[in-house]
């Protein structure tokens, strides 16, 4: 890529090698397990050069070394290596830098997969996990021990959106030895660029804004070193982490909208977080890029802007009301996802999760992620959707 080349023009380009595909502007799709070598040289030079080159399917080919350049390119990272979900990748993210007797240090208001892996997996290989406040900042170097690993973020969170004091926390743990990883899945990485904020590594779940179109599973892990990344690619290829090249392809595909798209989202989602605030029926709005939300001065120091995705915390109401309301929305659907293109809206129990910070507001809590629909429609259909709310009776 050219120095001095915008944003806007990078992400349109950056992966990108016509030249090296006849021509055609996309890289094509390389379905490929077996790769044959001419001579036994060739096969011994590609064995000791497997990480940058077509070495075997599960390694990576053209499809999937396109869009790991294009993702680092996003980030400002050094490379980025796929893996098959956005929980893969927060899972090899975690294996690449803790071992048996290493202590990690986890976010609370982390995606509740993440937490899984934490409570129900890599604690069965000996490695333990402390839960710490979001908000914690400069104050995470009291729970640094000497075996501290690793330090793992997620802001804002995606389900109570507290944002946290990345540069903070980076410079304490990178204090006791520590890695710093990244859940930077919210902001798609066109909001936030994590490492010139001191992380290490950041992780994505391009099943999200990335692809954009709610058809692919994938996940990207992108260091900001050329030792760590080769640290993650080794990881990867030991549990045998590889992402299709046709969700590579259709990723890559999405990254390139991913600038319009997310100004879409955010525009639409702030109109919709400003219009939640003057009903009655709702008590808070979670969203860091409102005025009045208290992580909104530290996201408007590290970030650029805001995705589609947000909480609402409503008065109290029967179950029955919530489910009336929910049951009868036309635009907004039900589902365990969000940064497609089609708008989303789940109710959340954030207290049943939290260790280190009790989520403590009374109400029910909703998540939303606004879509590319019309905002007025949008608005529409939550106008209905409160009315069913009140009186508990279905459309």
């Amino acid at each position: 890529m050219k120095d001095g080349m915008r944003p806007q023009t990078r992400i349109v380009h950056a992966g990108s090698h016509p030249e090296k595909q006849k021509g055609a502007v996309n890289p094509p799709v390389y379905r490929a397990s077996t790769v044959i070598f001419p001579t036994v040289a060739a096969m011994r030079e590609a064995i000791e050069n497997r990480f940058d080159t077509v070495f075997y399917g599960r390694h990576g080919t053209p499809s999937s070394f396109a869009l790991e350049e294009a993702v680092a390119d996003l980030e400002g990272g050094y490379r980025s290596v796929t893996a098959p979900s956005g929980l893969a990748a927060v899972t090899l993210s975690l294996l690449s830098f803790l071992k048996n007797g290493d202590h990690l240090l986890m976010v609370d208001s982390a995606y509740d997969p993440s937490r899984r892996v934490c409570e129900r997996f890599i604690a069965d290989y000996g490695i333990e996990t402390t839960f710490y406040d979001p908000l914690i900042g400069a104050g995470i170097s009291a729970l640094m021990r000497d075996n501290t690993k690793a330090v793992f973020l997620e802001s804002p969170g995606s389900l109570t959106f507290e944002v946290q004091d990345i540069p903070a926390i980076a410079a304490a743990a990178h204090s006791g030895g520590a890695k710093v990883i990244l859940d930077n899945t919210w902001s798609a990485g066109q909001f936030l660029k994590p490492f010139g904020l001191g992380v290490d590594v950041s992780v994505q779940a391009a099943t999200k804004y990335i692809a954009g179109h709610a058809d692919v599973m994938l996940g990207l892990v992108t260091a900001a070193s050329e030792t760590d990344w080769r640290r993650i690619k080794t990881r990867a290829g030991y549990l045998g982490y590889c992402a299709g090249a046709d969700d590579c392809f259709l990723t890559l595909r999405g990254l390139r909208t991913l600038d319009v798209r997310m100004q879409r989202h955010q525009e639409t989602g702030l109109k919709l977080a400003d219009w939640f605030q003057e009903r009655p029926e709702v008590k808070r709005v979670l969203h860091p890029a409102l005025p009045g939300d208290p992580g909104h001065a530290i996201w408007k120091r590290d970030f650029s802007g805001a995705s589609g995705l947000f909480g609402v915390v409503l008065g109290e109401y029967p179950q029955e009301n919530v489910e009336a309301m929910l049951d009868g929305m036309e635009f907004f659907a039900m589902g365990f996802s969000w940064g497609g293109f089609e708008s989303l809206m789940i109710q959340t129990n954030p207290a049943t999760l939290r260790k280190a910070s009790p989520w403590e507001e009374p109400g029910v809590c909703l998540r939303v992620h606004a879509g590319q629909e019309d905002p007025e429609d949008l608005i529409d259909d939550l106008t209905r959707g409160f009315e069913r709310l009140g009186s508990g009776q279905r459309s």
